[in-house]
């Protein structure tokens, strides 16, 4: 019968469309809340937006080739080596002695689970006490500490600008 092969093609087209759209909404909904975890502790910006993009290889015309995929894994490891590594090198350019960076480092660490507050304050309150036991200079460690909070910011925007770049990448694959 005819009729029947066509309704069959019908809903197999309409199934493959509705999981087109189920992977393109997954992987803006990922990507959107990378932006969220770039800012956030807990949530691992860049690997969240990097899988919604890896999710966009699901559907029937694979948007990314393998090259584009590698680029930006590389981008996602070295966004996160650099966020680690920024707010240590933010405490050293402000004038922090080794004290202040590893304080910035434990501070960070010790902090991490206190929320978006926690991982704000405890770089920078982790550079001051650290500069504090290396010089007892307040003056000193507060520059440090400043320079903690600064590199934290370029580390917090760095990874935004990573994930913004793989949502608009994700979008316009549409």
């Amino acid at each position: 019968m005819p009729g029947v092969r066509v309704c069959s093609c019908y809903s197999q087209c309409f199934l493959h469309l509705k999981m087109e759209w189920f992977w393109i909404i997954l992987g803006i909904v990922l990507c959107v809340v990378a932006i969220a975890g770039s800012v956030l502790p807990l949530l691992p910006g860049p690997p969240i937006a990097y899988i919604g993009l890896l999710l966009q290889q699901l559907r029937a015309e694979k948007p990314f080739t393998t090259h584009f995929l590698i680029f930006w894994f590389a981008i996602v490891v070295v966004s996160l080596l650099l966020d680690y590594l920024i707010p240590i090198w933010g405490t050293k350019k402000f004038g922090g002695t080794k004290y202040g960076v590893w304080g910035c480092t434990l501070g960070f660490i010790a902090a991490f689970w206190l929320g978006p507050w926690g991982v704000i304050i405890g770089p920078l309150l982790g550079a001051f006490i650290g500069e504090m036991i290396a010089e007892n200079n307040s003056t000193k460690a507060m520059r440090a500490a400043f320079g903690s909070f600064v590199g934290f910011l370029l580390g917090s925007f760095l990874k935004l600008g990573v994930c913004f770049f793989m949502l608009y990448y994700v979008i316009a694959s549409i």
